[in-house]
């Protein structure tokens, strides 16, 4: 379970309104789309329901998409951190965890019968305004997951044991330490400290105080479940392949006999205005000065939400924002900068942000962040400022909505408006006021609140300032009596029907003009065009000797190219709504383009000049430079960006390709690049000899072949092309590297085992093997060190498929005084499943049942089909490999899988990084029977570079 945040206004997208069959060659779109258009293409948006009310309050919401045969289940509670008094702060989060383990009539986790049903985007969040808890499930597990949901609804008390609240209050204070470990990761307290008094509803963070966590009885939290979470302070919706007909008595069934309860009191809320400007500064283990200024505004159903969200985009959103093209790119004073307005349903806060360019003074940028929104509020955006904001607003809401549920799918936008605005259709509402917006209104709504005194926090690099947080030791493991949960009275769990196959989509090859390899599968559930150019390069291409070369490369496309600089690259993208980004796996370097189809011919001209033409200008370098070293420094303080630069060369050898994989290179390497270095290295891997496009689309193959050809198809490689060779490193000999950083409330373990196997092995019995060890929540390792011992917010173990290697690595955050015991627990747990504990029948068919069962949740996206059709090339399986892997798990046997992962794996060759405060966490670890290597965190890049040449003002 996460806290997450989402906004009501991600609710609609553009792209359920363009004409599918438009014809694509008919005429380019315009290069700027009017704001007119724009709003009659959210007029058009649309997600028909029905809605009916149980007798006992339970609101209930339906939505019918048939696609996939499957349905989103989403309940949402009102109840959430502003509904806690003081002294019970955290309360609502610590029941979304609670809820999460099982009730009187399904005991035990509630993962397991979710997982064996073959559900996909399953969880639960809280927030200032909600618990909701969501699944999506195949339409034959319908009444299953509303068994589950109805049961924890009515049925939960009797199952909540001094023993269950014990372990999850352990989960929620390890969650907390993971947030608070990061750098920066305590602003959030004094941000909201700073903007609401001690006793406003929003003046407290979701996760709460350890100190309320800790002095939480069974007698409280009990009491708080029956003031907040009956029938008649929730809204179920459902969304996918079901209608109200079929779906109100399946609700009546299992819904209809709860009792309601007492209705949560929405809590009377002001914006609080600072009597005058607050300047406020903090120490913490960063590698740059953070300033963050901050505002309460209104929240969600206030006139002015929709023109505070577009003054945060035109500010510091967009990346051709003020805030970006001022700070960053013209007087590069800043390496990072945003804006943005956090809508919530009864108010909101306004950020604006800029990580300070080291050597920068801080006061400067300050200054210049003031500038900069003043003349703002003097004279407001511009027509295409606005214009770019909504569209890139719009159109960025197409992949959530393709989705019936999870985070951000069509479920969500129907909930929020219900639970929020007391109107399901809130989305289109929402929509539209964002659409209309113009530059007089977003300025008069930013002029109304942003002119007000703000809360400035700057947090400065030094040793973290003492918190009352750090102040309360770990819970002390208090073992209690065991107790017998309350028998159910409801009888089994409902038994799941037969569960529709996966109909992948078929797809198709064929081949540009000039020969790149063209593989397309249409789907037309949203009419969006997505598109990855696959370069046989990646991280194992890298320079060696010059690490961060390919990094730095990729981030150059977009900062100009022989037709376009950076300013227009920009723009040019958030007018067409058009999203293009660069990326790198150990294997392959990809360059993705994801727009409405409507927009795909200017969008592929955009697309391929920054692909082909790229100009690497010295200025833009120099200045891209400065970033990239401030990012490693970042890196040199973030508990992950350390051990995932110490462990590649330990597990794979330091001479292997994929050793290259450290972060963000090496500084000293990025600071000598040159123009020169960058264009050989474009030209030697960014070629179309080189290249194969991935294309998911509602267009037709001929017409989207016909579109690519006339942007690739006359380009032609020119020189020599780079060559990659696989000589296999030598792992390192099993010990322990300590990376010491000092008041870490956790600790991050890393580890690493090198296995025989290769990704082009195809490791479909490895790792449904591994579902069990590692692979899945209901995992041992993750069983063991979260939910029995609860030291850790959550463990992870897998198999890193690469083209020539799969090394297994497990990652386990866990709190600081438990970091040795953590590895000893992982190794015993490891070393039990691969010899006298392997894979037992119940993991065996939970692994199967619900990997067959979740293959249409899993591929109900055109993303998660590119990205299958990308994997399926790679490690050269075929183009119908998911159209026939049923047959492939139903053919499996238990003993073959237990011999597939105890062939590949070996306990005894695991290397372990630990990132932590060594003073307190060597000890624990000198017992362990592995030799122990300290070293300090600004030692694992190396000595720091020379400033670059031309990065001075």
């Amino acid at each position: 379970m996460r806290m997450k945040t989402v906004a009501l206004t991600g609710a609609a997208a553009l792209a359920f309104v363009v004409p599918v069959q438009a014809p694509l060659f008919a005429q380019d779109a315009p290069a700027i789309a009017g704001p007119a258009p724009v709003a009659t293409l959210v007029e058009a948006v649309d997600i028909p329901y029905q809605q009916f009310t149980l007798a006992n309050g339970l609101r209930v919401v339906v939505h019918t998409d048939r696609k996939a045969p499957v349905v989103a289940v989403s309940v949402w509670y009102d109840v959430g951190s502003k509904h806690e008094p003081k002294g019970k702060t955290g309360f609502a989060h610590l029941f979304e965890h609670l809820m999460f383990n099982g009730s009187e009539n399904a005991p035990g986790d509630f993962f397991a019968p979710l997982k064996s049903v073959g559900a996909t985007d399953y969880n639960g969040t809280t927030y200032f305004d909600r618990t909701n808890y969501f699944e999506t499930v195949p339409t034959a597990a319908l009444d299953r997951a509303l068994f589950l949901e109805s049961d924890r609804m009515g049925y939960l008390l009797g199952a909540v044991t001094q023993g269950v609240l014990d372990e999850q209050r352990g989960v929620v204070q390890n969650e907390k330490r993971q947030g608070d470990n990061q750098p920066y990761g305590l602003t959030q307290y004094k941000i909201i400290e700073g903007l609401f008094p001690a006793n406003h509803p929003y003046g407290h963070t979701t996760i709460g105080s350890m100190a309320d966590l800790d002095a939480a009885t069974l007698d409280t939290v009990k009491d708080w479940f029956r003031s907040h979470y009956g029938p008649n302070n929730a809204v179920l919706v459902l969304a996918g392949d079901i209608d109200a007909a079929t779906a109100r008595p399946l609700v009546e069934k299992y819904f209809g006999a709860i009792k309601p309860g007492p209705r949560s009191v929405l809590p009377t809320v002001t914006i609080p205005t600072l009597p005058a400007p607050v300047n406020a500064v903090m120490k913490d283990r960063v590698a740059a000065v953070m300033i963050s200024r901050n505002w309460a505004v209104p929240g969600l159903n206030d006139p002015d939400n929709a023109a505070l969200v577009v003054a945060g985009s035109v500010l510091g959103g967009l990346a051709s924002s003020r805030l970006d093209t001022m700070l960053v790119k013209k007087e590069k004073l800043a390496v990072q900068v945003s804006a943005s307005d956090r809508p919530f349903a009864q108010v909101g806060m306004f950020n604006m942000m800029a990580i300070v360019r080291p050597g920068v003074d801080p006061a400067l940028v300050d200054k210049r962040m003031q500038e900069i929104l003043a003349d703002f509020l003097k004279n407001g955006p511009t027509e295409d400022e606005v214009r770019r904001a909504v569209t890139r607003f719009v159109t960025g809401r197409v992949e959530g909505l393709e989705s019936v549920g999870g985070f951000g799918g069509k479920a969500v936008a129907l909930a929020e408006g219900a639970l929020y605005s007391n109107d399901p259709g809130r989305y289109k509402t929402q929509m539209l006021a964002i659409a209309a917006q113009t530059p007089a209104t977003v300025k008069a709504a930013a002029d109304k609140w942003l002119s007000r005194p703000a809360y400035t926090l700057t947090v400065v690099p030094g040793a973290r300032d003492a918190y009352d947080e750090a102040k309360v030791p770990p819970r002390a493991d208090v073992p209690v009596a065991p107790e017998q949960p309350v028998k159910g009275t409801r009888g089994p769990l409902p038994e799941v029907g037969q569960v529709k196959p996966l109909s992948f989509p078929k797809v198709e090859r064929s081949h540009l003009a000039n020969g790149i390899t063209l593989i397309y599968a249409q789907r037309t559930a949203v009419p969006v065009t997505q598109i990855s150019t696959a370069f046989d390069a990646g991280v194992s291409a890298d320079v060696a000797g010059k690490l961060g070369t390919q990094r730095m490369m990729l981030g150059m496309l977009e900062e100009g190219t022989k037709r376009r600089d950076s300013f227009a690259i920009a723009e040019e993208q958030e007018r067409l709504g058009a999203d293009i980004r660069s990326a790198a796996s150990n294997d392959r370097t990809t360059v993705g383009l994801r727009v409405p189809s409507i927009n795909l011919l200017p969008a592929l001209d955009l697309y391929a000049d920054i692909i082909r033409h790229p100009a690497f200008a010295d200025a833009e370098l120099a200045r891209a430079k400065a970033q990239a070293l401030a990012g490693i420094k970042q890196e040199l303080t973030s508990p992950q960006g350390l051990a995932a630069r110490v462990l590649p060369p330990l597990v794979y050898g330091a001479t292997s390709p994929y050793a290259k994989a450290q972060g963000g290179g090496d500084p000293r390497a990025i600071a000598a690049l040159t123009p020169a270095d960058l264009a050989a290295f474009h030209q030697a891997w960014l070629r179309p000899e080189k290249a194969r496009i991935f294309v998911t689309s509602d267009r037709p193959l001929a017409e989207v072949k016909a579109a690519l050809d006339r942007v690739f198809g006359d380009w032609r490689g020119s020189g020599a092309a780079g060559v990659k060779t696989f000589a296999a490193g030598r792992p390192s000999a099993p010990h322990i590297v300590l990376v010491n950083r000092p008041d870490s409330p956790q600790s991050m373990i890393l580890a690493g085992a090198p296995t025989p196997l290769k990704g082009i092995d195809n490791l479909l019995l490895q790792n449904t093997a591994n579902d069990a060890l590692g692979g899945s929540f209901l995992s041992r390792i993750n069983t063991d060190i979260r939910e029995t011992k609860h030291w850790s917010y959550g463990v992870r173990g897998g198999f890193q498929a690469s083209e020539f290697a799969a090394p297994y690595v497990m990652s386990a955050p866990v709190q600081a005084d438990k970091t040795g015991p953590s590895i000893d627990a992982l190794r015993t747990d490891v070393t039990e499943f691969l010899t006298t504990r392997p894979m037992d029948r119940v993991e065996f068919d939970r692994a199967i049942t619900g990997a067959i069962r979740s293959l249409s949740g899993n591929f109900e996206t055109s993303g998660a089909v590119l990205a299958a059709m990308q994997s399926n090339d790679l490690f050269r399986r075929p183009d119908d490999y998911y159209a026939t892997i049923t047959q492939r798990y139903r053919a499996m046997t238990l003993p073959e899988l237990n011999r597939s992962i105890q062939a590949a794996l070996n306990p005894r060759d695991f290397v372990w990084v630990v990132v932590g405060d060594a003073k307190s966490v060597k000890p624990q670890l000198d017992g362990l029977g592995l030799p122990v290597e300290v070293i300090e965190a600004a030692d694992v890049a190396g000595p720091a570079p020379a400033a670059p040449a031309g990065a001075g003002q």
